[in-house]
C-alpha cells in the first residue's frame, strides 16, 4: 500500500470514527476525494478495505454506506483478536520462527521506534504506523503455521473494529494518543523477544495483552463524555450494549 493510499484510509477511518456518516449513508467516489482532496482512485481502494473491515457496507442501490454498529461489537471484536493473536505468538515461540518471519518482525520493530519516538507525529506517521502494524499483526497469523486460525482472522477482520489497526484513528485525535501508541510498541519488542527466547506462554499473554490497549483507550474515552462525543460519535453508544469489562 503507498503511502497515499495508507493517508486516504486512515483519513476514512477517523471520519468514521468522528460520526461523520449516518447509518445507511452512501459513501460515494467523488464528494470524499474532494473532501480529502485525493484522488477517486486510493478513495476507491480505501472502501473496499474499510468494506472488508466491516466499518462500511455495500449499498442495495450499488456502492457502499455506512454501517450500524455498537461498543459492544467493538468489545468484542479486540477481545476476540487478543485471543486468536496471543495464540499465533505461543505457536511461534514453541514451534520456532524462520529467519525470514524474525527478520520481518524486527523491520517492523525499527520502523514502529522511528515513528512513535519523533517529538509528535502528524497524519503521515500515523499512516506510517498502521502500515507497519498491519505488517507485524500479518505476520505473526500467517507465520504461524495454522491455517484454521488464519482462517479464523481473515473472518475477524470482516468484523467491525476486528482489523489491527481499526482504532488507531482514535488514538491519533487523542492527545495522550502517541503515548499510548509507544506502549503498544513497546509490547510488539516483548512479543518478538518471548517468540526469539521460545517462552510460549509469555508470548501467548503479551499478545493478549497487546489488544488491551485498545480496549483500554475506549474505556478512556467513555469515561469523559466530552471525548467520546468527539472521537466516538460514529459508534453507537445504546445503554442496551454497553462494552463488558474485565
Amino acid at each position: 500500500m503507498t503511502s497515499l493510499q495508507s493517508r486516504v484510509l486512515v483519513q476514512l477511518r477517523g471520519l468514521i470514527l468522528q460520526g461523520a456518516f449516518a447509518p445507511g449513508e452512501r459513501l460515494t467516489e467523488i464528494p470524499l476525494a474532494e473532501r480529502l482532496k485525493a484522488s477517486r482512485t486510493p478513495v476507491r481502494q480505501a472502501l473496499v478495505s474499510l468494506e472488508h473491515e466491516g466499518l462500511i457496507e455495500l449499498s442495495p442501490g450499488g456502492g457502499y454506506q455506512m454501517r450500524s454498529f455498537t461498543m459492544q461489537d467493538v468489545s468484542d471484536a479486540i477481545r476476540l483478536r487478543g485471543v486468536i493473536e496471543g495464540f499465533a505468538a505461543r505457536l511461534l515461540a514453541e514451534n520456532g520462527a524462520s529467519r525470514r518471519t524474525l527478520r520481518i518482525l524486527h523491520e517492523c520493530l525499527d520502523d514502529g521506534d522511528k515513528i512513535v519516538n519523533k517529538a509528535s507525529m502528524d497524519l503521515d506517521d500515523y499512516a506510517a504506523y498502521v502500515d507497519m502494524n498491519d505488517r507485524f499483526h500479518h505476520v505473526l497469523i500467517t507465520s504461524c503455521g495454522n491455517r484454521a486460525l488464519e482462517r479464523t482472522m481473515e473472518m475477524l477482520n470482516g468484523q467491525a473494529f476486528g482489523a489491527p489497526s481499526a482504532t488507531l484513528p482514535m488514538q491519533s485525535s487523542m492527545d495522550e494518543g502517541q503515548e499510548w501508541m509507544k506502549h503498544a510498541h513497546r509490547t510488539h519488542h516483548a512479543i518478538v523477544h518471548a517468540i526469539e527466547h521460545s517462552q510460549g506462554s509469555r508470548a501467548q499473554a503479551l499478545g493478549e495483552e497487546h489488544v488491551e490497549i485498545a480496549r483500554q483507550n475506549l474505556d478512556y474515552a467513555l469515561e469523559k463524555p466530552e471525548l467520546a462525543a468527539k472521537i466516538l460519535p460514529g459508534i453507537h453508544l445504546i445503554a442496551d450494549a454497553p462494552a463488558r469489562k474485565n
